[in-house]
């Protein structure tokens, strides 16, 4: 394979996940990742594009992607092919500690010239723990880690490690150095300028379509995302990216925005190769309401085709809706309650609103014309006990009456797993909160990864429900709303009783887990694994109403070669003879 300056590596959740007999459950139902976490963070091709700006060559292989798609996919024989002075491996969600590591050992392996930086939030909350590892040469943190990793580049020709912002570092004495935290950008223009053409340009250059593939079934539904921003003005419990994880983890008092200029030019050039929804990630008034508004207008002129999926961090004033179904006509519209309880709200967002003004919005969403309207609540919350699960799906069905079954109301149900999020208030102050993390170490995390039930992949219980009921309360709220759904029309029968069927297995698996684990023959657990297996192949029913129909022709791929190549130049035309 040709060299490249850097390669950057994303890790299944666990190495290798095809030979270890685990029952995943609905640890992924509600994100466009299946279980085994194969989607990568947006700065992997955020790097890419920054880095190759400055002349180096870099190649992005998302290895989980890879090892699902293709069951003879040999991982470790493609890493020893492999050839560049320096592997980058992300970090940025705890679910890939174990496949992280793994993979940074393997590449030790068979480059062990070859230097190994890690980054992400979770290595920047486990950096210490990190940087002792035998495979490890670097820990960047932070979550604008761009320039350091340019600096980086150069810092390897000169071995001066000391001026990179935000890198831990070993010298050749094995001995760990931390400089300063001193890159967390106030604005970022300099960054995510158009990073999806770079990536297009990697397929051309290594003719490699299936390294970037962003997640499974990407190329059926190629829906993108365009930041709005980096840190937030929140504090919500689960969040790593909150203002307290911020703080914390990458030195950020305050989010840095994007000019709605930019997010406009990032939708435009998206428009231009894909018909796919684009999800506009983060609420755009988070940035002012005057920068909210310009961003409308500017939504407004481009007269887009694809469905365009805001969020609303709370309710939004009906006129404001209102300007968004006219500037993105046939919008989607996103909006995390939380639970029905307004007081467990309160306390999981750190901020309150009623479910009146949910409610409020809804409707108002509905008239400005939403193709759909997706309200999510979560399980494990602050003073939440089981019957409170229970009454948000109580909750439901009356917004299901309440709305006539509107085909356009998606309601979700789901929980926070397996992890709390390094970096949340919830892990940073679990106690004061009325959390109890049961593992606190990264090594604990990466063993508990490797446990046969996603219940014993938990790093948490509450004050009001145990591991156990989390478990059991988790299956019997799906299977409540999924039959509460399907009585209303909103899910097919057909979809509704695969959904039942799933559950209904998996609920018999754990307490056969439960006993073969018991037992402490892992024979006993491999003869369940074509089970496990069987369960885990079940496509869940609310991963198919995250997507939103987007017609046959998806991706441009002619068009989108040429803007890669060539930027916004207009073809030339063949003269007509």
């Amino acid at each position: 394979m040709s060299k490249a300056d850097l390669i950057l590596l994303h890790a299944p959740h666990v190495y290798d996940f095809r030979k270890i007999p685990q029952l995943y459950g609905p640890v992924s139902d509600l994100v466009l990742s299946t279980p085994i976490f194969e989607m990568y963070p947006v700065g992997l091709s955020s790097i890419t594009e920054y880095v190759e700006r400055y002349g180096y060559r870099v190649r992005l292989v998302n290895l989980a992607w890879r090892m699902l798609r293709d069951e003879h996919f040999d991982a470790e024989a493609f890493i020893q092919k492999l050839d560049a002075p320096l592997f980058g491996i992300d970090l940025h969600w705890m679910v890939h500690a174990h496949g992280a590591i793994e993979i940074a050992k393997l590449v030790k392996k068979y480059h062990p010239e070859a230097k190994v930086v890690i980054g992400g939030y979770s290595a920047s909350c486990f950096y210490q723990e990190l940087i002792r590892n035998a495979a490890v040469d670097f820990v960047v943190r932070g979550d604008s880690t761009e320039e350091p990793m340019r600096q980086l580049m150069g810092a390897l020709k000169t071995r001066d490690f000391a001026n990179v912002p935000n890198l831990v570092w070993k010298d050749d004495m094995r001995r760990t150095h931390e400089n300063p935290m001193s890159c967390a950008p106030g604005e970022l223009s300099h960054v995510m300028t158009d990073h999806y053409s770079v990536m297009i340009r990697q397929v051309l250059r290594y003719r490699d379509l299936h390294s970037i593939v962003p997640f499974k079934g990407w190329l059926k539904y190629p829906v993108t995302a365009v930041f709005t921003a980096r840190g937030c003005t929140y504090n919500c419990v689960f969040c790593a990216g909150s203002h307290e994880g911020q703080k914390r983890m990458t030195g950020r008092l305050r989010p840095a925005f994007r000019t709605p200029e930019d997010i406009a030019k990032d939708i435009r050039n998206i428009s231009r190769f894909s018909h796919a929804p684009i999800l506009v990630v983060g609420d755009i008034r988070q940035g002012g309401e005057d920068e909210a508004h310009r961003l409308l207008r500017q939504l407004g002129q481009i007269k887009l085709k694809n469905t365009i999926m805001f969020e609303l961090f709370n309710p939004a004033p009906r006129d404001f809706i209102a300007e968004i179904g006219r500037a993105a006509p046939g919008f989607s519209l996103d909006i995390s309650p939380e639970s029905h309880d307004e007081e467990v709200r309160r306390l999981t967002l750190g901020r309150s609103y009623s479910n009146e003004d949910l409610e409020n919005s809804i409707q108002a969403a509905l008239e400005a014309g939403a193709s759909r309207v997706e309200v999510f609540f979560m399980i494990g919350l602050p003073r939440q006990t089981y019957a409170s699960v229970l009454g948000t799906v109580d909750y439901c069905e009356h917004l299901i009456k309440k709305f006539n079954a509107n085909k356009r109301l998606f309601l979700f149900m789901g929980h926070q797993a397996p992890f709390l999020a390094p970096g949340s208030p919830a892990f940073n102050r679990p106690e004061a909160l009325g959390f109890r993390l049961l593992f606190n170490s990264l090594e604990d995390h990466r063993q508990a990864l490797a446990m046969p039930s996603w219940r014993s992949s938990l790093n948490y219980e509450t004050d009001w429900l145990s591991r156990d009921e989390i478990t059991d309360v988790t299956y019997e709220a799906i299977s409540r709303l999924t039959q509460l759904k399907a009585r209303y029309g909103q899910m097919s029968l057909l979809e509704a009783n695969k959904q039942m069927e799933r559950i209904a297995k998996a609920r018999v698996l754990e307490k056969r887990i439960d006993e073969a684990m018991a037992s402490g023959r892992r024979e006993d657990l491999l003869r369940l694994k074509p089970e496990m297996d069987e369960v885990n192949g079940f496509r869940a029913a609310e991963r198919l109403e995250l997507e939103i129909p987007i017609g046959l022709i998806r991706l441009r791929f002619l068009s989108a070669a040429w803007r890669a190549l060539f930027g916004n130049k207009t073809p030339a035309r063949r003269p007509i003879s």
